[in-house]
């Protein structure tokens, strides 16, 4: 498991990591011998000033296979994790310098046909709003991915962010992206 304060990584979504403490180096060469899989944990918010130690994280977190790794010759590491499911945590003891967790894959609860229809499009005006570069998004896109997207780009606190990511009903978490992305004013860009 990587603790790391506000961080969520949703399914398909990319986190480029740079690894450099000892015991998060020995994760990754670990993980690298394995499966090449990781958990990335959010450390809850009253904890971010014990990052050296090892703060108790949200049970709600995103499984990441990491598809390219770059290994310096010091030891660090610079990866891309590629987000793959969410997961349910529970941590169990550890033999190694890094903290270990039982990680319980979560099924969503897709939309019916309807709530699909009804929210798509709102969706995707609200990602194109929020992402201005973007011109088009594909046409088959999950709107669990669209929701995801635009949670993303929201720039959430913790607080609300962890909310959103433990919605496992795609229709409840798109309302929900929708409605912060109503009550949050875009930022002006340039």
């Amino acid at each position: 498991m990587f603790p790391l304060p506000n961080v969520f990584l949703f399914p398909g979504a990319l986190m480029p990591l740079h690894v450099f403490e000892p015991r998060y180096r020995q994760m990754i060469e670990d993980s690298l011998d394995g499966p090449g899989r990781i958990v990335m944990a959010a450390v809850l918010e009253s904890h971010h000033d014990q990052l050296a130690g090892d703060p108790p994280v949200f049970e709600y977190a995103g499984l990441g296979e990491i598809r390219h790794h770059e290994r310096l010759p010091d030891g660090r590491f610079f990866i891309n994790l590629v987000g793959c499911c969410r997961v349910h945590i529970r941590e169990v003891p550890s033999s190694r310098l890094y903290r270990r967790v039982e990680a319980t894959l979560l099924q969503e609860t897709p939309a019916t046909r309807e709530e699909e229809c009804a929210l798509r499009s709102e969706l995707a005006k609200a990602i194109l709003k929020r992402t201005p570069k973007l011109r088009d998004l594909p046409l088959d896109m999950p709107i669990g991915h669209m929701a995801d997207f635009l949670l993303m780009r929201l720039e959430l606190p913790q607080s609300a962010m962890q909310e959103a990511f433990a919605r496992l009903s795609t229709t409840d978490r798109a309302r929900r992206a929708l409605a912060e992305h109503e009550r949050r004013p875009q930022r002006p860009h340039g």
